[in-house]
C-alpha cells in the first residue's frame, strides 16, 4: 500500500514540470508596423517640403496677389453751368448714355433774351464804329478846309502889311487882318487836334476788329454760350449714376446733378502689403478675377502706376503714430491696375466691384 502512495505522489505533477507560458508575437509586428508608418509619414513630409519649396522658387515667389483690390472709374461729375428750372430730364438712373447725348434741358427763355440783347448791342456797336471812319474823314477834310483858310489869311495880312508901310492901309484894317490870320491859324489847330483823335480811335483796325466792336461781340459770344449750356450733354461714354434732378427743379452753376460713370474706362486700385511692392514696377501683368463673374472669367491688365503713399497718410484724419500707445500695423499702398478694354467690354465691371489681384513680378 505503501507502494501505491509512492507511486501515486511520484506521478503528480510539479512546478517544475508545468507548462512554460510563451509570449505572442503581434507585438513585435506592432512595432515593425509603427516604424513603417513613421516612415511612411516622414517621407511624406519631406516630399510635401519638396512640393512646397519646389513650387515657391518656380511659382511662388514669381507672383503677388491681394483681394483687397475694387473696381474704380474717372466719373465725370455733371453740374450746371447756368441758372435755371429744369424743362426736362430724358435720362434716368442706371441708364447707358454716350457721348454727346442730352442729358438735362434747362429753361432757355431767358438765355435767349439775352442773346437778342447782346445781338442788338453788337449792331449798335459796329454803327457807332463805322461812324467814327466817317468823322474821321469828314476831320480830314475839314483839316484841309482850315489849311486854305490860314492860308487866304496869310496871305491878306502879307499884303496889307507891305500898304501899311505906305500909309494905304489904315491901322485898323491891318490889325483886323492879323486877327483873321491868327484865327485861321488857330482853327487849323483845332482841326488837326480834332482829326488825330478821330484817327486814333480807328488806328490800325477794321470796323469789325475795333476793341468797342471786340468787346460787344464777346458779349454776344458770353450770351450764346450760356444759351447753349441750357442743354447739358454727356462728356463721356458712360452709365448715368447718383441722378439728382426733377422737372421743375431750379438749379444754380456749380450744382451737381448726376454723375456718368465710364464703365469702358474702368481700372482696379489693389492694395498690396508693403512688403509685397519690393519688385512691383509699372508695366508688369497683372490677372484678375471678380467676385461679380467668378474665377470663370479672367481679366488681364498692367500696372499703371503706384501710389504715393499709404492708405492712412493719406486719410483726412491720419494715425498719429508718435504716441505712448503706439502699435506697428501692416501698411498697405494702393496700385493702379489698367484693364484691358475688350475684356472689359465682352464682361462689364461695376464701380466698387471686389477683385483678386494677382501680378507677375518676374516680369520685367
Amino acid at each position: 500500500m505503501a507502494d501505491d502512495v509512492r507511486t501515486r505522489t511520484t506521478d503528480a505533477p510539479t512546478a517544475t514540470d508545468a507548462p512554460k507560458f510563451k509570449m505572442p508575437k503581434f507585438r513585435s509586428s506592432l512595432q515593425v508596423t509603427r516604424q513603417r508608418l513613421l516612415m511612411l509619414v516622414g517621407i511624406a513630409v519631406v516630399a510635401v517640403a519638396i512640393l512646397v519649396t519646389g513650387y515657391w522658387m518656380l511659382i511662388g515667389s514669381r507672383y503677388e496677389s491681394t483681394d483687397d483690390a475694387y473696381v474704380g472709374a474717372s466719373s465725370a461729375q455733371i453740374s450746371a453751368q447756368v441758372s435755371g428750372l429744369v424743362a426736362d430730364v430724358p435720362v434716368s438712373e442706371t441708364q447707358a448714355v454716350h457721348r454727346g447725348d442730352v442729358l438735362a434741358k434747362i429753361d432757355p427763355s431767358d438765355a435767349q433774351i439775352a442773346v437778342e440783347q447782346a445781338q442788338a448791342n453788337y449792331q449798335r456797336t459796329l454803327l457807332r464804329v463805322r461812324q467814327y471812319y466817317s468823322q474821321t474823314s469828314a476831320a480830314a477834310a475839314d483839316v484841309s478846309a482850315r489849311q486854305a483858310d490860314l492860308a487866304r489869311a496869310q496871305s491878306d495880312y502879307s499884303r496889307r502889311s507891305h500898304l501899311a508901310t505906305t500909309g494905304a492901309v489904315s491901322g485898323e484894317e491891318f490889325s483886323t487882318a492879323r486877327a483873321a490870320m491868327e484865327a485861321a491859324r488857330a482853327n487849323l489847330a483845332a482841326a488837326q487836334a480834332a482829326y488825330a483823335s478821330q484817327r486814333t480811335l480807328i488806328a490800325g483796325t477794321t470796323a469789325d476788329q475795333n476793341p468797342e466792336a471786340l468787346a460787344a461781340k464777346a458779349q454776344l459770344d458770353a450770351a450764346q454760350l450760356a444759351l447753349t449750356r441750357t442743354t447739358i450733354v454727356a462728356p463721356i461714354d458712360g452709365v448715368v449714376t447718383n441722378n439728382r434732378i426733377q422737372v421743375g427743379q431750379r438749379v444754380e452753376p456749380g450744382g451737381l446733378l448726376m454723375s456718368v460713370a465710364p464703365l469702358a474706362q474702368a481700372y482696379v486700385d489693389a492694395n498690396f502689403k508693403e512688403s509685397q511692392l519690393r519688385r512691383m514696377h509699372i508695366g508688369q501683368p497683372v490677372t484678375l478675377t471678380s467676385d461679380l463673374y467668378g474665377g470663370g472669367v479672367t481679366f488681364h491688365g498692367h500696372i499703371a502706376g503706384l501710389g504715393g503713399g499709404t492708405g492712412s497718410s493719406q486719410a483726412v484724419i491720419p494715425a498719429q503714430n508718435a504716441t505712448g500707445n503706439w502699435i506697428k500695423v501692416v501698411q498697405r499702398v494702393p496700385v493702379r491696375i489698367r484693364l484691358d478694354p475688350a475684356e472689359l467690354a465682352q464682361h462689364p465691371l461695376r464701380v466698387g466691384l471686389s477683385m483678386q489681384a494677382t501680378v507677375d513680378v518676374s516680369a520685367h
